[in-house]
């Protein structure tokens, strides 16, 4: 198989059906996605494949096949931030920072697909995604503060 991973041609050589989380964590050394349940009931797992948030402990490798796959790793080029990473910073929307990588790829593609979203929508798209430390009101606020950069271009740290 053949998957671009954070900009990156890969060609990996495994079952079909491992989940993804397996091959970035432990074959690639990809850490920053997280291994929380197993289940895809967490979302600290989430990357983005294609473009859309999927929970990569559900998802087997073969559906990366071709495509591309952003880990929290993959979003900013270099010493540079993404704009959610900043705005996540900002708030200080991170206790124990186990579900912050996830947190922060789900609010990306609410922002590429929403520029402006509500509170409402903003709940909506992170809703399945559980956070330990119940830090829900600053991630919300750290979610608002992206929200209001302009063009998602990156921000020194």
């Amino acid at each position: 198989m053949t998957v671009t991973i954070n900009g990156q041609a890969h060609q990996l050589t495994t079952a079909p059906d491992r989940p993804l989380l397996d091959v970035l964590r432990e074959d690639l050394g990809l850490t920053g996605t997280k291994y929380g349940c197993g289940e895809g009931q967490c979302r600290a797992c989430t990357v983005l494949l294609n473009g859309k948030p999927v929970t990569s402990c559900l998802t087997p490798v073969r559906l990366a096949d071709g495509k591309s796959v952003t880990t929290i790793e993959g979003l900013a080029p270099g010493d540079r931030l993404h704009r959610v990473q900043q705005a996540f910073l900002d708030a200080e929307a991170m206790q124990c920072g186990y579900c912050v990588p996830g947190m922060i790829l789900r609010t990306v593609s609410l922002l590429e697909a929403t520029p402006h979203p509500t509170d409402a929508q903003i709940i909506d798209a992170l809703n399945g995604n559980l956070c330990r430390c119940c830090g829900y009101v600053r991630i919300l606020d750290a979610v608002r503060r992206a929200a209001q950069q302009e063009g998602g271009r990156p921000h020194a740290e």
